[in-house]
């Protein structure tokens, strides 16, 4: 089981940009399930050439990996025999990679999940990206509407991040939802702990719970173009609402068009797509990221998916 780590040792783990070090070829990938269609490698690289890096971004697509994949420990093993600096991790492997890593970092701690790896000094250490990533969006899109009682439905690796991210930015009630119950459970019990008892709950009713709510989020896979679809019924979405999804391919999904056609306020999954995966590269590298342009980077393959 993993370490924590705290936040110190935390922000040493990289060199910095003009720390003298010789190396500047740095090797990282992507660890998940059908991952041919993300944008992730194409802003990393894009964004170490301005940094005037050797960056190299790799695809570990398990969907790949023949009929029988390996292991997620043999994954990170294989990565680290063979030079990797880092990966970043998508679903369905943020909260199944913990138990093979050496430490975490205070997010992968509070979250419960870990989507950035970073290999240093012999240790493999957890990072949770998609936490500020989501922040940061929230706070310049949503943050000034009404956001005292939010509804999210997702409590996996992506949801326990968002979940977080929702009450560190000043959502009061957080009304949680799963297709798996005790997934749901086990989220709320985790995160009431740490951020005070009433504050998190389990939808008992979906559509009570949409009653009440300020505004909803998606942190399921659902509306991906391999998971088509809406992940609540559209007569539940109201005008007054805002409207989140995590979902960036496509970025127009099914549940923003029918908010959209409502009149809500929405948030696709664009901006923490590009926060997270900014905050990631610094990490991979020491070098704070140009947010800016990892977002035109990211635009740029927008092909209207």
């Amino acid at each position: 089981m993993a370490g924590a780590l705290d936040d110190e040792e935390a922000a040493g783990r990289a060199p910095a940009a003009g720390s003298g070090c010789r190396q500047r070829s740095v090797l990282v990938g992507l660890l998940g399930r059908g991952i041919q269609r993300s944008r992730t490698p194409h802003m990393h690289e894009a964004e170490g050439r301005r940094h005037g890096l050797a960056y190299v971004y790799k695809l570990l697509d398990t969907d790949r990996m023949g009929e029988t994949p390996p292991d997620i420990g043999s994954l990170v093993a294989f990565a680290r025999h063979f030079g990797f600096q880092g990966l970043n991790v998508t679903y369905p492997f943020k909260q199944a990679i913990m138990a093979h890593l050496d430490r975490l970092s205070a997010d992968a701690q509070a979250v419960g999940a870990v989507n950035t790896v970073v290999f240093a000094d012999g240790r493999a250490i957890g990072h949770n990206t998609d936490r500020s990533g989501f922040a940061a969006s929230f706070r310049r899109d949503i943050a000034g509407r009404p956001h005292r009682n939010v509804l999210q439905l997702g409590a996996g690796g992506a949801g326990a991040a968002v979940a977080s991210a929702l009450l560190g930015s000043g959502v009061e009630t957080l009304r949680l939802h799963d297709v798996d119950a005790g997934r749901a459970i086990d989220l709320a019990g985790r995160l009431a702990a740490t951020s005070g008892a009433g504050r998190v709950s389990v939808a008992e009713s979906v559509a009570a719970a949409a009653a009440e709510a300020d505004g909803l989020v998606n942190a399921t896979p659902v509306g991906m173009a391999a998971s088509p679809g809406i992940a609540i019924a559209p007569e539940l979405i109201r005008a007054d609402m805002w409207v989140a999804d995590i979902v960036y391919l496509p970025l127009e999904t099914e549940l923003l068009r029918c908010a959209r056609a409502k009149g809500c306020l929405t948030l696709a999954g664009r901006g923490m797509a590009i926060h997270q995966a900014a905050f990631a590269f610094e990490l991979f590298t020491g070098i704070v990221a140009d947010i800016d342009a990892m977002g035109r980077d990211f635009d740029a393959l927008n092909d209207g998916a």
